[in-house]
C-alpha cells in the first residue's frame, strides 16, 4: 500500500487536523505512511489508540507509523515505546511537512508557546461537509480535564481567514460547514476587536452559496444574546446544539470547576426550545466523578429529561494524571461503570423516543459520500431508499426507523 493514511480519534477538531496532517505529510514526500491522530480525553481513548497502533504494526510491518494528537502530546513516551512506531509528534508539529521526514523520531513543540492560528485547517476530502478549525486550545482548567495540556491556551483564527476557507469549501461543493474548536464559545477573545462567535457566524452566513452551518460543542454559559438569536432564528444555522454540560449536579459542577449551574443549563435549553422547538440537544455527561453521591448522580440522570438530551455522549470518569480531580477521593471503578451504563440506557431511551417522534415527518437531508446515507438538519441519521449525488440536500419523507436510523424516501 502506498500514500498517506490518517486514522482519527476523538473530536471534530481532530478530523480537520487529520486532513491537515495528511496534506503536510504528502507535501514532505512521505509514502507508505499511517498517521494515528489520537485523543486523550479519557484513559480509555488513549488505550484504544495504543491498541489500534499495535494492531496496525503487526498487520502492516512494512509501513511507517507516526503518532500525533493529544495523547501523543501528553504521553509521548507511551507511544514511543510501542514497537513499530517511527515517530511521535505534537499537535502543532503535525501541521508541518518537516515533521514527517524519516529522520524525525520526536517533534514536540511546547504547545503553550503557540499563540496564533495562522491558517485554519479544513477537513472534507471526499465528504459532503467540511469541518473548519476556528479556535484551538482552552484557557479554563476544569479539574478533570487534561486537554489544555494537549492543546495549549485558547487561540482563534482570523475572521477573514475562516470566511476564505468557508467560501472555498462551499465552492468545492460542500453542503455543510461545521465550525470546530476546543472551546468554541471563547472564539475571538484573543483577536483584535475581540469578535465573538456570534459575529463570526453572522459573517459566515454572508458567504455566497452557504447552505448549512453547524456548530460543534458549546459552553452553555458563554452563549450570548447575539449567538442565541442566530441559533434560534436563522434557518441556515442547523437546529442541533451540543452542550458541554458534564454533570447535572451543582456540587459536582463546582468540584469540576465548571462555570455554569444546573439551573442555568436547564433555563438556557428552555429558552432555546421556546423559540425554536425543533432544536435537538446533545450533551457530554460524565459518570462517577470523584465524591459523586447517589443523589448527585440522580441529578445528572434527571438532566437528560430536563434538558431534552437526544444526542447524549456519556463518559465514565477516569483520572488523568496531573489533574486536580485525580487527587480527589475516587469512586469504585465498578460503580463508575454501572452509573455510566445507567446514563447510557437513559440516553438511548430518550433518543429512541425522539427518533420515533420523527416518523411521518419530512426531513431535509444532506447526502453523504456513500450516496444513500446522510443527516437531517437536527443531526438525525437518515438512510435513503434511493441513492442521490453526494452533497445534495433533499427533502425525505420518513417512513420507518431501523437500528436507530430514519428510513426515508425522496419527497
Amino acid at each position: 500500500m502506498s500514500g498517506v493514511e490518517v486514522v482519527n480519534f476523538g473530536c471534530r477538531l481532530n478530523i480537520a487536523e487529520g486532513e491537515g496532517a495528511r496534506q503536510a505529510a504528502a507535501a514532505s514526500g512521505a509514502n507508505n505512511l499511517i498517521i494515528f491522530n489520537t485523543c486523550a480525553v479519557t484513559a480509555e481513548a488513549e488505550r484504544q489508540a495504543a491498541q489500534a497502533i499495535r494492531a496496525a504494526a503487526r498487520a502492516q510491518p512494512d509501513r511507517r507509523i507516526v503518532v500525533t494528537g493529544c495523547a501523543a502530546e501528553v504521553s509521548p513516551d507511551r507511544f514511543l515505546a510501542i514497537e513499530g512506531v517511527s515517530a511521535v509528534i505534537g499537535n502543532q508539529d503535525k501541521r508541518e511537512a518537516r515533521a514527517y521526514a524519516p529522520s524525525v523520531r520526536t517533534g514536540l513543540t511546547d504547545i503553550f508557546s503557540v499563540k496564533h492560528i495562522d491558517q485554519p485547517l479544513v477537513s472534507g476530502e471526499g465528504n459532503s461537509r467540511a469541518h473548519i478549525e476556528v479556535q484551538n486550545g482552552c484557557d479554563h482548567r476544569c479539574t478533570f480535564c487534561i486537554i489544555p495540556f494537549g492543546r495549549g491556551n485558547s487561540r482563534s483564527a482570523l475572521v477573514a481567514a475562516i470566511v476564505e476557507a468557508a467560501q472555498k469549501a462551499v465552492d468545492d461543493g460542500k453542503g455543510e460547514i461545521v465550525l470546530t474548536g476546543v472551546d468554541l464559545t471563547s472564539y475571538g477573545a484573543d483577536l483584535p476587536d475581540t469578535p465573538s462567535l456570534g459575529v463570526l457566524v453572522e459573517r459566515l452566513l454572508k458567504v455566497e452559496g452557504m447552505r448549512r452551518l453547524r456548530l460543534s460543542s458549546l459552553d452553555c454559559i458563554e452563549i450570548d444574546d447575539r449567538l442565541f438569536e442566530l441559533v434560534t432564528s436563522e434557518a441556515r444555522v442547523m437546529p442541533h446544539l451540543h452542550l458541554s454540560l458534564q454533570s447535572g449536579d451543582d456540587m459536582v459542577l463546582k468540584r469540576m470547576k465548571r462555570r455554569h449551574s444546573r439551573a442555568e443549563a436547564v433555563a438556557l435549553v428552555q429558552r432555546i426550545k421556546a423559540k425554536r422547538p425543533e432544536i435537538a440537544i446533545g450533551a457530554d455527561l460524565i459518570a462517577g466523578f470523584p465524591t459523586e453521591t447517589d443523589e448527585m448522580f440522580a441529578n445528572t440522570l434527571a438532566i437528560i429529561d430536563d434538558c431534552d438530551i437526544v444526542h447524549g455522549h456519556i463518559f465514565p470518569y477516569s483520572p488523568r494524571p496531573g489533574t486536580p480531580a485525580a487527587r480527589m477521593p475516587q469512586l469504585d471503578r465498578a460503580l463508575i461503570k454501572d452509573r455510566a451504563r445507567i446514563l447510557r440506557e437513559k440516553a438511548r431511551e430518550k433518543r429512541s423516543n425522539w427518533l420515533a417522534s420523527l416518523k411521518g415527518t419530512r426531513q431535509r437531508v444532506l447526502v453523504e459520500k456513500d450516496q444513500m446515507n446522510g443527516h437531517a438538519e437536527n443531526y438525525a441519521p437518515v438512510r435513503l431508499m434511493h441513492s442521490a449525488p453526494a452533497g445534495t440536500i433533499l427533502e425525505a419523507q420518513v417512513d420507518a426507523i431501523e437500528d436507530g436510523v430514519l428510513i426515508g424516501k425522496v419527497a
